[in-house]
Protein backbone atom coordinates (compact mmCIF):
# COMPACT_ATOMS: atom_id res chain seq x y z
CA UNK A 1 0.00 0.00 0.00
CA UNK A 2 1.20 3.33 -0.75
CA UNK A 3 1.67 5.79 2.62
CA UNK A 4 2.04 8.85 -0.34
CA UNK A 5 0.08 11.95 0.91
CA UNK A 6 1.56 14.87 -1.28
CA UNK A 7 -0.67 13.74 -4.16
CA UNK A 8 -2.47 16.85 -6.24
CA UNK A 9 -0.01 15.88 -9.25
CA UNK A 10 -0.51 15.33 -12.96
CA UNK A 11 -1.66 12.13 -12.50
CA UNK A 12 -5.63 12.64 -11.96
CA UNK A 13 -5.81 16.11 -10.01
CA UNK A 14 -7.46 19.35 -11.05
CA UNK A 15 -3.56 20.45 -11.07
CA UNK A 16 -3.75 23.18 -13.30
CA UNK A 17 -7.15 24.87 -12.07
CA UNK A 18 -6.07 23.84 -8.09
CA UNK A 19 -2.80 25.84 -8.02
CA UNK A 20 -4.45 28.94 -9.88
CA UNK A 21 -7.04 28.87 -7.26
CA UNK A 22 -4.38 28.10 -4.59
CA UNK A 23 -1.71 30.83 -5.75
CA UNK A 24 -4.19 33.67 -5.89
CA UNK A 25 -6.62 32.97 -2.62
CA UNK A 26 -3.76 32.47 -0.38
CA UNK A 27 -2.29 35.02 -1.46
CA UNK A 28 -5.65 37.38 -0.91
CA UNK A 29 -6.44 35.73 2.44
CA UNK A 30 -2.94 36.38 4.06
CA UNK A 31 -2.44 39.94 2.48
CA UNK A 32 -5.97 40.81 3.70
CA UNK A 33 -4.63 39.45 7.38
CA UNK A 34 -1.85 41.53 6.72
CA UNK A 35 0.71 38.28 7.42
CA UNK A 36 3.81 38.27 6.12
CA UNK A 37 5.12 34.75 4.51
CA UNK A 38 7.32 34.53 7.37
CA UNK A 39 4.74 35.06 9.88
CA UNK A 40 2.16 32.50 8.13
CA UNK A 41 4.83 30.41 7.31
CA UNK A 42 5.47 29.86 11.45
CA UNK A 43 1.80 29.81 12.21
CA UNK A 44 1.29 27.07 9.85
CA UNK A 45 4.09 24.69 10.29
CA UNK A 46 5.84 24.26 7.20
CA UNK A 47 8.67 26.31 5.25
CA UNK A 48 8.62 29.81 3.59
CA UNK A 49 9.76 28.00 0.55
CA UNK A 50 7.32 26.53 0.33
CA UNK A 51 4.98 28.62 0.53
CA UNK A 52 6.38 30.73 -2.21
CA UNK A 53 6.17 28.27 -4.52
CA UNK A 54 2.71 28.07 -3.58
CA UNK A 55 2.03 31.61 -3.96
CA UNK A 56 3.80 31.20 -7.45
CA UNK A 57 1.29 28.54 -8.26
CA UNK A 58 4.53 26.17 -8.78
CA UNK A 59 3.53 23.92 -6.37
CA UNK A 60 0.77 21.08 -5.12
CA UNK A 61 0.64 21.16 -1.92
CA UNK A 62 -0.86 17.84 -0.05
CA UNK A 63 -4.47 17.92 1.58
CA UNK A 64 -2.54 18.27 4.51
CA UNK A 65 -0.50 20.94 4.36
CA UNK A 66 -3.68 22.90 2.44
CA UNK A 67 -5.62 22.16 6.12
CA UNK A 68 -2.51 23.89 8.06
CA UNK A 69 -2.56 26.84 5.94
CA UNK A 70 -6.34 27.31 6.16
CA UNK A 71 -6.41 26.50 10.15
CA UNK A 72 -3.74 29.55 10.15
CA UNK A 73 -5.42 32.02 8.42
CA UNK A 74 -8.81 30.95 10.24
CA UNK A 75 -10.58 30.18 6.48
CA UNK A 76 -11.84 26.65 5.23
CA UNK A 77 -9.56 24.64 2.38
CA UNK A 78 -13.20 25.22 0.65
CA UNK A 79 -12.71 29.15 0.81
CA UNK A 80 -9.10 28.63 -0.28
CA UNK A 81 -10.26 26.49 -3.43
CA UNK A 82 -13.68 28.44 -4.20
CA UNK A 83 -15.86 26.08 -3.28
CA UNK A 84 -17.20 28.00 -0.44
CA UNK A 85 -21.05 28.13 0.65
CA UNK A 86 -22.20 31.83 0.29
CA UNK A 87 -24.63 33.24 1.42
CA UNK A 88 -28.28 31.50 1.11
CA UNK A 89 -27.58 28.83 -1.28
CA UNK A 90 -24.76 28.67 -3.33
CA UNK A 91 -24.91 26.23 -6.54
CA UNK A 92 -21.50 24.15 -7.73
CA UNK A 93 -21.30 22.66 -11.15
CA UNK A 94 -20.32 19.45 -11.46
CA UNK A 95 -17.32 21.04 -13.89
CA UNK A 96 -16.14 23.07 -10.45
CA UNK A 97 -16.11 20.24 -8.23
CA UNK A 98 -12.31 19.62 -7.75
CA UNK A 99 -10.40 16.33 -7.30
CA UNK A 100 -7.92 17.31 -4.74
CA UNK A 101 -6.41 13.63 -4.38
CA UNK A 102 -5.87 10.81 -7.00
CA UNK A 103 -4.20 7.50 -5.61
CA UNK A 104 -1.74 5.53 -7.73
CA UNK A 105 -4.18 3.43 -8.93
CA UNK A 106 -6.76 5.62 -10.24
CA UNK A 107 -8.38 6.60 -6.54
CA UNK A 108 -9.65 9.99 -6.00
CA UNK A 109 -11.29 12.28 -3.41
CA UNK A 110 -13.10 15.10 -4.44
CA UNK A 111 -14.26 18.34 -2.25
CA UNK A 112 -17.74 18.68 -3.21
CA UNK A 113 -19.18 21.25 -1.25
CA UNK A 114 -17.83 23.17 2.09
CA UNK A 115 -18.39 25.91 4.56
CA UNK A 116 -16.78 29.42 4.51
CA UNK A 117 -15.06 30.61 7.80
CA UNK A 118 -13.28 28.99 10.84
CA UNK A 119 -15.64 26.93 11.50
CA UNK A 120 -15.72 24.71 8.55
CA UNK A 121 -17.87 21.31 7.15
CA UNK A 122 -17.15 19.50 4.14
CA UNK A 123 -18.53 17.19 1.99
CA UNK A 124 -16.00 14.34 0.14
CA UNK A 125 -16.73 11.63 -2.01
CA UNK A 126 -13.54 9.43 -1.99
CA UNK A 127 -12.97 6.39 -4.65
CA UNK A 128 -9.96 3.71 -3.63
CA UNK A 129 -8.75 1.15 -5.65
CA UNK A 130 -7.46 -1.98 -3.85
CA UNK A 131 -3.98 -1.13 -2.10
CA UNK A 132 -4.78 2.45 -1.88
CA UNK A 133 -4.23 4.72 1.01
CA UNK A 134 -4.55 8.45 2.52
CA UNK A 135 -2.75 8.95 5.47
CA UNK A 136 -3.05 11.87 7.70
CA UNK A 137 -0.94 13.21 10.82
CA UNK A 138 -4.06 14.67 12.43
CA UNK A 139 -6.45 17.75 12.37
CA UNK A 140 -6.57 20.89 14.38
CA UNK A 141 -8.12 19.77 18.10
CA UNK A 142 -11.87 18.50 17.82
CA UNK A 143 -12.00 17.71 14.44
CA UNK A 144 -14.48 15.46 13.60
CA UNK A 145 -14.69 12.94 10.38
CA UNK A 146 -18.40 11.25 9.55
CA UNK A 147 -18.02 8.37 6.77
CA UNK A 148 -20.80 6.31 5.27
CA UNK A 149 -19.89 3.42 2.52
CA UNK A 150 -21.48 3.35 -0.58
CA UNK A 151 -19.48 0.44 -2.42
CA UNK A 152 -16.83 -1.98 -0.86
CA UNK A 153 -14.69 -1.90 2.37
CA UNK A 154 -13.60 0.79 3.86
CA UNK A 155 -10.44 0.16 6.69
CA UNK A 156 -10.00 3.02 8.45
CA UNK A 157 -7.23 3.56 11.35
CA UNK A 158 -7.74 6.24 13.88
CA UNK A 159 -4.33 6.62 16.99
CA UNK A 160 -3.45 3.39 15.70
CA UNK A 161 -7.24 1.96 16.35
CA UNK A 162 -8.48 -0.17 13.13
CA UNK A 163 -11.84 -0.51 12.38
CA UNK A 164 -13.51 -1.94 9.08
CA UNK A 165 -16.66 -0.70 7.48
CA UNK A 166 -18.59 -2.74 4.90
CA UNK A 167 -20.99 -1.05 2.35
CA UNK A 168 -23.28 0.49 4.15
CA UNK A 169 -22.02 1.30 7.41
CA UNK A 170 -21.12 4.91 9.00
CA UNK A 171 -18.94 5.88 11.38
CA UNK A 172 -18.03 9.21 13.60
CA UNK A 173 -13.76 9.24 14.26
CA UNK A 174 -12.58 12.05 15.78
CA UNK A 175 -9.24 12.86 13.35
CA UNK A 176 -7.42 15.66 15.05
CA UNK A 177 -4.81 12.32 16.04
CA UNK A 178 -3.09 10.19 13.20
CA UNK A 179 -5.32 8.33 10.77
CA UNK A 180 -5.56 6.40 7.33
CA UNK A 181 -8.29 5.43 5.08
CA UNK A 182 -7.35 2.19 2.77
CA UNK A 183 -8.89 0.05 0.93
CA UNK A 184 -7.38 -3.40 1.84
CA UNK A 185 -9.89 -5.56 -0.33
CA UNK A 186 -9.43 -6.41 -4.05
CA UNK A 187 -12.49 -4.70 -5.24
CA UNK A 188 -13.19 -0.43 -5.58
CA UNK A 189 -14.28 0.95 -2.17
CA UNK A 190 -16.42 4.33 -2.73
CA UNK A 191 -17.27 6.81 0.25
CA UNK A 192 -18.66 9.97 1.82
CA UNK A 193 -16.89 12.10 4.30
CA UNK A 194 -17.84 14.86 5.84
CA UNK A 195 -15.31 17.04 7.95
CA UNK A 196 -16.29 19.24 10.90
CA UNK A 197 -13.88 21.50 12.39
CA UNK A 198 -15.06 23.79 14.89
CA UNK A 199 -12.63 26.98 15.89
CA UNK A 200 -11.63 26.54 19.76
CA UNK A 201 -13.39 29.17 21.45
Amino acid sequence: MTNKVNILTSQGADVDRVSEALAERIRAFRQQQKLSLDTLARRAGVSKGMLVEIEKGAANPSIAILCKLSAAMGVSVADIVDVASKPGVHVIPENEILTLWTGEKGGSARLLAGTSGPDMVELWRWEMFPGERFTSPGHPQGTFELFHVEQGQLTINIDAHEFVLPKGHSAVAKTDVPHHYANETKTKVIFTMTVAELARK
